[in-house]
């Protein structure tokens, strides 16, 4: 369940990156503004979509895809090769220590129940 938070807490910030640079590829890359929209609102919704789904069966999947999409907006925006990486390495550390902390705590509840039985 932590996994899942952190995941979705990552997937919500990067929601408003992606957002924001939707303006940058307008005025300071002079991307045609219907493909900016479409793309950087497009992948703003499609994690905000994907927060919601972490739950369901590929959901974590998903939101692997969008760390690749992410980074694949730096061929429009070549900041977002950082700013994109920057965001999949956030995304990968909530998922591999929320995964730890999931671990942990069932490893807990397993000792306790343990304990209280003998």
């Amino acid at each position: 369940m932590t996994r899942i938070r952190l995941c979705a807490a990552m997937l919500c910030f990067e929601a408003i990156l992606l957002g924001l640079s939707t303006p940058v590829m307008i005025a300071v890359e002079n991307i045609d503004k219907s493909l900016a929209l479409s793309v950087g609102l497009g992948l703003m919704v499609a994690c905000l979509l994907v927060a919601g789904m972490l739950r369901r069966p590929g959901g974590l999947w998903l939101g692997h895809g969008l760390q690749v999409a992410a980074v694949a907006l730096g061929l429009l925006t070549p900041a977002m090769y950082f700013v994109g990486g920057l965001f999949a390495g956030l995304w990968l550390g909530a998922f591999f220590l929320g995964g730890a902390i999931d671990a942990d705590k069932a490893r807990w509840a397993a000792e306790a129940d343990d304990g209280s039985v003998g």
